[in-house]
C-alpha cells in the first residue's frame, strides 16, 4: 500500500507546515494552493527555505497519492515518509523550545 503511505505523509506534511507556522507566525496557510503554504513556511524560521523545499517535494506527491491518477512506487513512498517525518520532527522542535 505505498499509495496509502505516500498519502499519509502528505497530511501529515501539511500538518507539520501548519503547525510551525502558526507556532512562528500566529497564522496558517487557508486555501486549495497548497503550494502557496510554501512560501508562508519559508517565512516562518532561519531554516523556512530548506522546509519549504520539502514541503514542496511532499505536495507535488499530493495528486498522484491522493486521487489515484498514477501508482505510487513504494520507493517514492518512503521517500514521501521521511520528507514528513522531517517536517514533523521539525513541528516538535518548534513546540517544544
Amino acid at each position: 500500500m505505498p499509495g496509502v503511505a505516500a498519502a499519509l505523509a502528505v497530511l501529515a506534511g501539511i500538518a507539520a507546515s501548519d503547525a510551525i507556522c502558526a507556532y512562528r507566525l500566529g497564522q496558517v496557510h487557508r486555501g486549495d494552493d497548497h503550494r502557496a503554504a510554501a512560501d508562508l513556511l519559508q517565512q516562518a524560521t532561519p531554516d523556512g527555505k530548506n522546509l519549504a523545499t520539502t514541503f514542496t517535494r511532499l505536495i507535488d506527491l499530493k495528486d498522484q497519492a491522493h486521487y489515484g491518477i498514477t501508482v505510487v512506487p513504494a520507493p517514492t513512498a518512503r521517500q514521501a515518509v521521511q520528507w514528513a517525518t522531517k517536517l514533523a520532527a521539525r513541528a516538535r522542535q518548534e513546540i517544544e523550545r
